[in-house]
């Protein structure tokens, strides 16, 4: 069958109709993504500061000559030092001082993030005075000791005709000696005077020598036990001085004698 030409035309014109329909709806294609944000370096933290969490002394007060402890603790530090000549110090220590007189010591600590201080103060106070000396004992006199220690002890005696030292009179003379030695110490001017003596038998000049002999035999003693010879002088009174009369053993007995005197 053939078509006219309206109805052919008004085919075409349906056709590019179409066409132009389907061409709008087609889809447009999206934009491409936008690019990821530049992640930029984060910056790195700030250092620490140092930080002094303890210093201290121990005791605070003292006395010249007396020591104190002082004590620290830091954290964060690259260096640590205190004054005063102790210098550079460990982050946690101890260390003895002995000022003498009140003196501040200040710990310092330091970091790149920053610095700490602190200072403790350490009082120094006078010690004080030392108690007088006690008194000095009363000065006891040669004298006053001779005649306390001496003086009552008796004398040195002997037998008849005789000069040895017999058993009685050694007891006598070891008392002396210790008494002298004390008293010549105390009193380095003090000498004595080593008598000899005899009953009135016998001539007066025998009892001179015997009166000698007996002197010297107690001073010989009284050496050996250690008394300075120098400081006993010897007499012989024979029987010039005696201190009983009687005419009997007993009285005898007595002026038979060696007697220790103060020098004059």
């Amino acid at each position: 069958m053939r078509m006219n030409q309206r109805t052919l035309s008004a085919a075409v014109f349906a056709g590019v109709l179409m066409l132009s329909v389907s061409a709008c709806k087609k889809k447009v294609p999206a934009p491409p993504p936008p690019p990821p944000p530049k992640i930029v370096d984060a910056a790195p933290p700030p250092a620490p500061a140092a930080r002094i969490t303890n210093f201290s002394a121990e005791p605070r007060s003292i006395q010249s000559g007396q020591s104190a402890t002082l004590t620290w603790a830091v954290a964060n530090a690259t260096d640590i030092s205190i004054n005063n000549g102790i210098g550079s110090v460990a982050a946690n220590g101890t260390r003895q001082v002995f000022p003498t007189s009140t003196t501040t010591y200040t710990l310092t600590a330091s970091a790149a993030g920053g610095n700490d201080t602190r200072s403790v103060t350490v009082d120094v106070s006078a010690p004080p005075p030392p108690p007088p000396p006690p008194p000095p004992p009363p000065k006891v006199s040669g004298m006053d000791m001779f005649n306390s220690d001496i003086a009552s002890a008796g004398d040195a005696l002997f037998d008849y005709d005789k000069s040895d030292i017999r058993e009685d009179a050694r007891h006598v003379l070891t008392h002396d000696a210790e008494a002298l030695k004390r008293i010549f110490a105390a009193d380095p001017s003090f000498t004595v005077v080593l008598e000899g003596h005899c009953d009135e038998r016998g001539s007066a000049e025998y009892n001179l020598g015997l009166g000698d002999r007996r002197a010297t035999s107690a001073k010989d003693f009284l050496v050996q036990l250690g008394v300075p010879a120098e400081k006993i002088r010897s007499i012989s009174y024979g029987k010039d001085r005696p201190v009983c009369t009687d005419a009997t053993e007993a009285c005898y007995q007595r002026n038979r004698r060696a007697h220790l005197a103060p020098a004059q």
